[in-house]
């Protein structure tokens, strides 16, 4: 059975250009390197002059190298700014901050933010609990220094997309439970929340088919793990489904496509954080696959960055709040 006939119309077309290919470790470090290649020549967009973005190597967690950030700041706003710190997709084993350049770039134009792009390690060379506590030594950079950074630092919000938003997830946890830096919103665009996912003895019959499949989900939970998903002592720091209190979280905005293989996971995580009280903004896009905002002209995609964006400046504030 295929779902091909569930795929919007306008997000059908670019299906047959993707490669299918199992995952594994010498597949993705040939991925990795040409997606370095493919960021060091972005294809032509929109450019944002008032934009300005420096590279910073900033402290690492305790015993561990510093961590590469990338700051967006906006020229042409002036006074203490709302700041997002966003961290980048690839199934845990993929991706950098310059994929999503043009997302954040969005963002801080909507928005007016100063934007904090995470080059977290990767797995499986870094396993759990590496990539989130990169993802927290970043956030604890941005907050000490806010004042440099002419951020508000009662002002910061987190998020990602896929794994980063698991990982953004995962972050808003663990920055709840350290209470060191307080967080007025988290921004989770199908997120990669849940491990057992790859254990389900009844799958979703309608998710998974395309870009981001079982086997793919099973390679890179294993490879943040450094064992078989599913198992019960697995920390919510890794995987935030596993968090037995939601409590105390802050306000969240969660999407995902109606095909896309993290459809329960984040249907279950928006469900459970309006049983905490954490005011909680869920959007499904029907006919839409995990990844699907790489078709940038369908309506779908437009529809959720104008969620997104709107999500944003309600929590954030516009350019002059």
């Amino acid at each position: 059975m295929t779902t091909r006939p569930l795929v919007d119309p306008e997000l059908a077309a670019i299906l047959d250009q993707l490669p299918t290919v199992a995952l594994t470790e010498e597949i993705v470090k040939q991925v990795r390197m040409s997606q370095a290649m493919s960021s060091q020549k972005l294809p032509n967009r929109p450019a944002f002059p008032d934009i300005e973005i420096t590279e910073r190597f900033v402290p690492g967690p305790e015993g561990a190298p510093e961590v590469r950030v990338l700051v967006y700041q906006p020229i042409a706003v002036e006074g203490p700014r709302s700041a997002l710190l966003w961290l980048h997709g690839g199934g845990y084993i993929m991706g950098s901050p310059e994929q999503a350049d043009f997302t954040v770039k969005n963002m801080v134009s909507a928005v007016g933010c100063v934007a904090v792009s995470v080059d977290y390690r990767l797995a499986p060379e870094t396993r759990h609990p590496g990539p989130v506590e990169d993802c927290y030594a970043a956030l604890k950079w941005l907050h000490t220094h806010a004042r440099d950074l002419g951020v508000d630092p009662t002002r910061i919000a987190i998020g990602g997309s896929s794994a980063g938003g698991g990982l953004a997830a995962a972050l808003g946890l663990l920055a709840r439970d350290r209470g060191e830096i307080p967080l007025v919103f988290q921004l989770l665009t199908a997120p990669m929340l849940d491990d057992r996912t790859c254990t389900l003895a009844e799958p979703h019959p309608y998710t998974g088919e395309f870009v981001w499949n079982r086997e793919a989900n099973h390679f890179g939970w294993t490879s943040l793990l450094g064992q078989e998903p599913g198992l019960p002592d697995v920390s919510p720091y890794a995987a935030a489904a596993r968090a037995a209190q939601l409590e105390g979280l802050p306000p969240t905005f969660i999407d995902v496509g109606a095909l896309d293989l993290f459809l329960e996971e984040d249907l279950e995580y928006a469900r459970r954080l309006t049983r905490a009280g954490v005011p909680t903004e869920f959007h499904l896009y029907p006919g839409a696959y995990h990844g699907f905002r790489m078709v940038a002209n369908a309506q779908v995609t437009q529809t959720a960055a104008r969620d997104q964006l709107a999500a944003l400046q309600r929590a954030l504030g516009g350019p002059n709040h």
